[in-house]
């Protein structure tokens, strides 16, 4: 029987992500090389440029399977490609997304290499846009989307900023991630919607 090419290549491509997220979370991103990747992944190098032109493309690619993966391990009630549940209940569709934020955040397997990568982009200003197009827009314009469909429905007030209110919900969570100022855990999530939509001036 001839070996199946399809199975190889995803074997290879399952490799490279791994060594990938394991040598920026070990020795951090500017010290990861191609070289280092393939060698630790047991692949020529002309295999990862057969796919990807940079590190920085590998390691994106692999950070988004990442955290695809850490939601399928953890088996909760919301993926990231589904999209911000509407069940006409703003806020506890905020506090489910919220909390499996929260749940990959604390994954090992996400937290050093996230850290690494982050780390990297305070300094390098052009990873740093690449990182926050690639990764990050494309969950926090699921907020966005999910207000206006608040807004719509009567749930949030018009005028209200979509992305605005957005940050009020994730840059604190990101906050407390990368400084650890407190618990990060679901109670804190829930804290953040409920403190984000109703306020905290006495009503």
């Amino acid at each position: 029987m001839a070996p199946d090419s399809t199975r190889r290549s995803e074997k290879s491509r399952r490799a490279i992500y791994a060594a990938a997220l394991a040598l920026v979370g070990e020795i951090g991103y500017p010290r990861t090389t191609i070289e280092g990747i393939a060698a630790r992944a047991g692949v020529g190098k002309q295999t990862i440029y057969r796919w990807w032109s940079s590190k920085a493309e590998v390691l994106m690619e692999a950070f988004v399977d990442l955290g695809a993966q850490a939601a399928e391990a953890a088996g909760g009630d919301w993926a990231e490609e589904d999209g911000i549940p509407d069940t006409g209940d703003l806020e506890a569709d905020l506090k489910t997304v919220l909390r499996a934020t929260v749940d990959e955040l604390n994954d090992p397997r996400y937290e050093a290499p996230a850290r690494a990568l982050a780390a990297e982009g305070v300094g390098n200003p052009a990873f740093a846009k690449e990182f926050v197009a690639m990764l990050l827009m494309p969950s926090l314009e699921l907020y966005v989307r999910r207000l206006r469909a608040a807004q719509g429905a009567g749930q949030v007030r018009t005028e209200v900023d979509p992305y605005i209110a957005r940050d009020l919900f994730v840059s604190p969570l990101a906050q407390r991630w990368l400084q650890g100022t407190g618990p990060l855990d679901h109670a804190y999530a829930n804290k953040l919607v409920e403190y984000a939509l109703y306020g905290i001036a006495p009503r």
